[in-house]
């Protein structure tokens, strides 16, 4: 995530977050791998149309609100909060509550009977009305409250859930709070770490186990930031912890389990699921660009499973923002969703297509003209990801120094830090990849500015991909590889007009600087299923989202994979082989398409779905649940002794 060390590089180097979301008036360096992007005489960002020799304009997103503000938005009253939005144009309401004290193993708050008016931008809560029966958090007799609130505006949306710390009996003021998390994440058989942001800079610490853990820059010195990572290590395998979150004089306790020893074949279930984007219905179902209402049930039924981890490949939020500070209020609200649940879990996230943070301009057309935005190392879609979460980081940089790199001298292409790895626990590894790196929404417009498909698979991460699971088929201890990426291999309902298929149009494929890659769609997807199917025999399954749907469909050798008059080369099926796609986590269905494999498809359902693998020694089994109707949807084993 996103620490004050690198806001400041980023200063130094000249790039304010504002610049990066609002103009490009310093003329920030348009990457050589797109072409017709330029800037005109009056300084402006324009796409010029070879054609016609147009230029159009990129399009400004007006400022809605800040999640900066949305964290530090109360001053203190006499009788309670005032919360500033800093937008007149927003009225609405505020529900508020508070945490009970002692609230039970998943806090949530509890909203009063009474709202408080948003009236241009501004509301005041009253807490003094919250005492004796309503005291659930005894802040009459400690001073102190944990404070819940969500924030709707005038027409039903809601815009934000948020948490506070309040201190007093009248008058009160903000205290130094958590307002997200804590997470945990990246759990090993010795290691974990937590992570959460303050609303104000601060050096908190956490305690485990006696020992007390701080957050530090890369000098080693204490850091004092909003936002918090803490290594903690030197912990057992296999055994359970409790953490204790120490912000000022206020403490929070939660516990995570660490991963058994690698190699290990005790049984252990993890959770997978994708696409969670707003749905409709309204309420939680659509809370500014996810689908939370779904959410909290997937990730209270993974913990009720004994989960020992959730993969969610893509697709949390709406997302195609042009607009970095909504961008991340959409992350902060998918994250919050699940909040209470990943206080003690791991939740390991790989990027979708829905993730795209662009530049994009008006040529009159409904979706415009669009582009991953830059610059790739301080503002693509691939490093706000990263600021984001917390992934591991041993994948490949970029696609910097492939044969299509224009300039090998200089940074051409967003990292892959945190959007494309692997991690591993006990006996099984699971490997993430991105569909959607360097992303041009359109692809039939890439000829025109460069960029990448979606869903595919471009060299670079191909290659890593390509040594991952060479090590993995090396590896005694591994047992079990799974390679989970946003788009199916085979589409089966939604997606027929892309993934890895466009309808069977080979054409589709990546241009950069103004030239075609070699390899087109389908010839890459057929690459990617051999390293999978024909390279590796401990790949159990592709795990794939993008489709709002479940299907699982098993490829077999002789299976139609092609377009008519297909008269290129063809993939050789060595084994069966699974591809599982989930993407029912609450985003509109789709339903069933006809395709050339259709008939091999095992099983589809457009029911909110959640898959729960569970793997003991050489078996892996697969249950698929609804988390709304807690339905059994289906159960199959995928490979056995």
């Amino acid at each position: 995530m996103r620490s004050l060390l690198s806001i400041l590089i980023l200063l130094i180097f000249g790039v304010s977050l504002n610049a990066q979301q609002q103009n490009f008036s310093n003329k920030t360096k348009i990457p050589s791998i797109y072409h017709n992007i330029k800037y005109n005489d009056k300084g402006e960002l324009v796409f010029v149309n070879p054609e016609t020799g147009k230029e159009v304009k990129r399009i400004i997103e007006e400022e809605y609100v800040s999640l900066v503000n949305l964290r530090n938005l109360f001053v203190g009253t006499p009788k309670g909060v005032e919360l500033d939005l800093k937008n007149e144009k927003i009225n609405g309401i505020v529900y508020y509550g508070f945490y009970a004290k002692d609230g039970g193993k998943f806090p949530q708050p509890v909203f009063f009977k009474k709202h408080a008016k948003l009236i241009n931008g501004v509301a005041e809560i009253d807490i003094s009305k919250l005492k004796g029966r309503y005291d659930i958090a005894k802040w009459e007799e400690n001073a102190i409250a944990k404070l819940g609130y969500r924030i709707v505006d005038d027409k039903g949306n809601i815009i934000y859930d948020g948490k506070i710390y309040v201190t007093g009996t009248g008058p009160f003021k903000p205290a130094l709070s958590i307002v997200e998390g804590p997470y945990v994440n990246k759990v090993g058989e010795t290691e974990a770490t937590i992570v959460f942001t303050t609303n104000f800079p601060s050096s908190p610490y956490v305690e485990v186990n006696g020992r007390k853990y701080e957050a530090k820059n890369i000098m080693g010195n204490i850091m004092g930031d909003i936002d918090h990572e803490i290594k903690i290590h030197h912990l057992r395998p296999d055994t359970e912890y409790d953490y204790t979150v120490v912000f000022g004089k206020i403490k929070e306790t939660y516990s995570f389990k660490t991963a058994p020893a690698k190699g290990s074949k005790s049984k252990f279930t993890f959770a997978y699921v994708s696409d969670s984007r707003q749905g409709n219905g309204g309420g939680e179902r659509s809370l500014h660009g996810s689908n939370a209402y779904i959410m909290k049930k997937i990730a209270a039924m993974s913990i009720d499973e004994n989960a020992s981890f959730m993969q969610f490949t893509g697709d949390m939020i709406n997302g195609y923002s042009t607009s970095l500070s909504d961008h991340e209020l959409q992350f902060a609200n998918w994250r919050r969703a699940i909040e209470p649940y990943w206080h003690y879990i791991p939740v390991n996230i790989g990027m979708g297509n829905h993730e795209a943070y662009i530049t994009k301009f008006d040529d009159g057309s409904e979706d415009g003209i669009s582009v991953d935005n830059f610059p790739f190392n301080s503002s693509s879609a691939e490093r706000i990801f990263a600021n984001n979460f917390v992934n591991p980081e041993n994948g490949p940089l970029s696609e910097d120094g492939s044969k299509y790199d224009p300039d090998k001298n200089n940074m051409d292409f967003p990292p892959y830090k945190e959007n494309v790895f692997y991690y591993t626990y006990a006996n099984t590894a699971i490997v993430v990849l991105n569909s959607n790196y360097l992303y041009s929404p359109k692809a039939y417009d890439n000829p025109l500015t460069g960029g990448n498909a979606h869903g595919y698979i471009m060299d670079v991460q191909l290659e890593w991909l390509k040594n991952t699971l060479k090590m993995f088929e090396k590896d005694d201890e591994i047992d079990h590889v799974f390679v989970t990426v946003h788009t199916p291999a085979l589409p089966n309902g939604g997606h027929a007009n892309n993934d890895m298929w466009y309808f069977g149009d080979n054409s589709v494929r990546p241009v950069i600087a103004g030239v075609a890659v070699d390899k087109g769609i389908i010839e890459r997807r057929d690459e990617f299923l051999n390293l999978l199917i024909n390279k590796s025999q401990k790949v159990v399954a592709l795990l794939c989202g993008d489709e709002h749907n479940y299907s699982r469909i098993q490829i077999t050798s002789g299976m139609p994979m092609y377009p008519e008059n297909w008269d290129g080369k063809k993939l050789k099926v060595n084994r069966p082989f699974w591809q599982i796609t989930n993407g029912s986590a609450g985003a509109p269905y789709y339903g069933k398409e006809e395709l050339p494999w259709s008939d091999y498809v095992n099983k589809f359902s457009t029911q909110y779905a959640l898959m729960l693998f569970d793997i003991e020694g050489d078996t892996v089994k697969m249950r698929v649940k609804d988390p709304d109707t807690f339905d059994l949807i289906e159960e199959v084993v995928l490979r056995e002794e």
